[in-house]
């Protein structure tokens, strides 16, 4: 009985170490998720020698730069929704395990209740428990 709420508590300790572990606030910083950030460059410096033609092309590298930086944010949030649901289903089957787990030590309770309610003997339980369960 006490190593299954022993096991019970264990298992409920894990479950909310690994939802403080998932949530918001715990992810270490921005840079660790994104990298690092990069300052950006004063517009009127990068454009005051260029002419029409060189504008647009440094507004095309921008682009370029802005897409690749998407691309990536693209492939963590990918990988994090991935993990996110590999996350959720086993928070499932533990669910289910936990609640298959209460549902056997009540039913273990209820039969202890009913030893202690008759005053079976302890040496004599698991005899008198048979007989006492056929007979109800």
């Amino acid at each position: 009985m006490n190593r299954r709420r022993d096991m019970l508590s264990n298992l409920r300790s894990k479950t909310n170490q690994m939802a403080s572990t998932l949530s918001m606030s715990n992810f270490a910083n921005r840079d660790s998720l994104l990298g690092p950030e990069i300052k950006p460059v004063d517009a009127v410096s990068r454009t005051s020698d260029l002419v029409n033609q060189g504008i647009v092309g440094l507004q095309r590298q921008v682009m370029r730069e802005q897409d690749e930086g998407l691309e990536k944010l693209e492939e963590t949030v990918t990988s994090t929704k991935h993990i996110a649901l590999a996350v959720n289903e086993e928070l499932d089957l533990q669910t289910r395990l936990i609640d298959t787990l209460d549902y056997q030590v009540e039913a273990t309770s209820s039969r202890l209740q009913v030893h202690f309610h008759y005053g079976i003997p302890q040496d004599a339980f698991p005899v008198a428990y048979v007989t006492l369960m056929f007979s109800i």
